[in-house]
């Protein structure tokens, strides 16, 4: 019997340090990831996901001067009516938005490293939001070998969207860790 307590207690002192140092790990990566001090770029890249603050927020950047180009990404395929309006809209610079291929993280980078290439682009801001920013910074960083400065835009995000963020995220940074290239 002291056996089998002495084995569960020890297990279960294991188990709490696993969680709170994979905590620890994820507060910078996730919580607090490194953002940059903004000025003026080529472009503005607004990734796509959930809610639609990051389009407003790269279009708010855009309006302050920072670039003159503002690059939309859509990965509903069309099927998001905001976006669709937004994509049609004018605005005193120029709009561009397109459906990533594939509709991930990396996809948004190809279509990043294509555009840059086209248009002589030497620095983007990527507006996306907090969570995602440095799997975003890592897939963007593997295709565009230019100036990338960081932003995230507003949201709220509750504790069990937290939660999932950071399983989402952690497994997106391991699925382009055996990705090769851009």
């Amino acid at each position: 019997m002291r056996r089998t307590a002495r084995w569960l207690r020890g297990t279960f002192i294991c188990v709490v340090a696993a969680v709170l140092t994979a905590t620890a790990a994820c507060v910078p990566t996730y919580v607090e990831p490194q953002l940059d001090e903004l000025h003026r770029a080529d472009a503005i890249l607004v990734l796509g996901g959930p809610g639609h603050e990051r389009y407003t927020y790269g279009l708010d950047l855009a309006r302050k001067g920072l670039a003159g180009r503002v690059v939309l990404s859509d990965p509903s395929g069309g099927s998001d009516a905001w976006l669709d309006r937004l994509c049609g809209a004018r605005f005193a610079f120029a709009v561009v938005c397109f459906d990533p291929d594939p509709a991930t993280t990396a996809g948004e980078a190809r279509a990043l490293r294509d555009l840059a290439t086209a248009g002589g682009w030497n620095s983007v801001i990527v507006v996306t939001f907090r969570p995602h920013v440095s799997r975003a910074r890592y897939s963007i960083q593997r295709c565009f070998g230019g100036d990338v400065m960081m932003a995230a835009g507003p949201a709220d995000i509750s504790a069990a969207d937290w939660v999932w963020q950071i399983g989402y995220q952690t497994a997106g940074y391991v699925r382009s860790v055996f990705q090769r290239g851009c």
